[in-house]
């Protein structure tokens, strides 16, 4: 089996891929005048048999992990179906999903028996007028109460993702407030460093902090470092045998993060992307229309491993074509 690599030895067991550009949520960092039609790109988004198709292809490649992304993944009317097909007609081993959690009290049940493995949720503060304020919605009590859901259910993989912003949610208050969380929940909770996009510039000099001041908070509280596997984010993991969950940082702006690189990216219209800040981009929607094309699109996104960088260069102000996170899948 041929596997994705690149020229700088990385391998590529882990795909995100964005289903839609849409999102009913309007964050700060993301889509703050909430979603908005890109009229230049009239391409509908992929369904289901092309899905099928490229997915297929990737795990012929070795890949074992999908994420499914968006914008916000779970507004697709077929968003099990293709969760459905992922698990049991393509050969990929985990299929996961990042979502903001707006129906999730309502969807717990069909997420439960869906077969997914594993779910990351964006909850930037516990604070309910803080959470308004960053989201643009008042809806922390429904996604609590699908978190509750979820647990009792006996869902496993349970993860929050909150962006770190300065003088909004940066304190040792806030901290605190997830480490009181975690200790008696089994979920990981993950900080991600403020990254800046194409439209976001102003937005990324008012309130980005570097993500050492919540490691600079783990060291003192304790909190041991933890690898991960093949498969895993570039999360850097620490674990407490005083807690039931784990903390984590996924810090761009740190030194060498790049050299665990382990996943691409396929937008929602089937472009795939070297990198969340790459430069280039490349159709393979063409290679997913019918079943006997499968060899030509594996050829392709092999030979386009070769086009990689070794770094996203985030830290010279680059940032591509990420005009906003909810177009590449965050």
């Amino acid at each position: 089996m041929q596997k994705l690599t690149d020229t700088f030895g990385r391998s590529f067991p882990y795909i995100r891929l964005s289903i839609t550009d849409v999102c009913n949520f309007k964050c700060g960092y993301c889509l703050p005048n909430g979603y908005q039609k890109d009229n230049s790109d009239n391409r509908k988004f992929l369904d289901v048999n092309e899905i099928k198709r490229l997915a297929k292809g990737l795990s012929e490649l070795g890949v074992c992990k999908i994420r499914l992304t968006g914008g916000e993944p779970t507004v697709r009317s077929d968003f099990f179906d293709i969760v459905k097909i992922l698990k049991n007609e393509t050969g990929i081993k985990k299929v996961v999903i990042t979502t903001n959690g707006y129906r999730l009290n309502k969807i717990s049940n069909q997420i439960s028996n869906s077969g997914l493995d594993g779910i990351n949720i964006s909850i930037d503060s516990l604070n309910r007028e803080t959470f308004k304020v960053i989201t643009g919605h008042d809806r922390l009590p429904e996604i609590i109460e699908g978190i509750r859901n979820l647990q009792n259910l006996n869902f496993q993989n349970i993860k929050i993702n909150a962006v770190l912003l300065k003088g909004i949610n940066d304190s040792e208050k806030n901290f605190d407030e997830w480490s009181k969380f975690i200790k008696i929940n089994k979920i990981d909770f993950r900080y991600i460093e403020l990254m800046q996009t194409g439209d976001g510039l102003d937005y990324f000099k008012k309130y980005h902090i570097p993500a050492k001041i919540f490691k600079n908070y783990l060291n003192k509280k304790n909190w041991i470092h933890q690898t991960l596997g093949r498969d895993a984010g570039p999360s850097l993991n620490y674990i407490h045998p005083e807690y039931k969950g784990k903390f984590g940082i996924i810090a761009p702006y740190s030194k060498d993060f790049c050299k665990s690189c382990n996943r691409l990216r396929i937008t929602s219209r089937g472009d795939l992307r070297l990198c969340l800040f790459g430069t280039t981009g490349i159709s393979v929607r063409h290679l997913i229309q019918r079943d006997d094309q499968l060899e030509e699109l594996k050829d392709l996104i092999l030979k386009q491993l070769n086009f990689k960088k070794e770094s996203h260069y985030l830290e010279l102000g680059k940032t591509g074509l990420t005009n906003n996170l909810s177009t590449t899948g965050g």
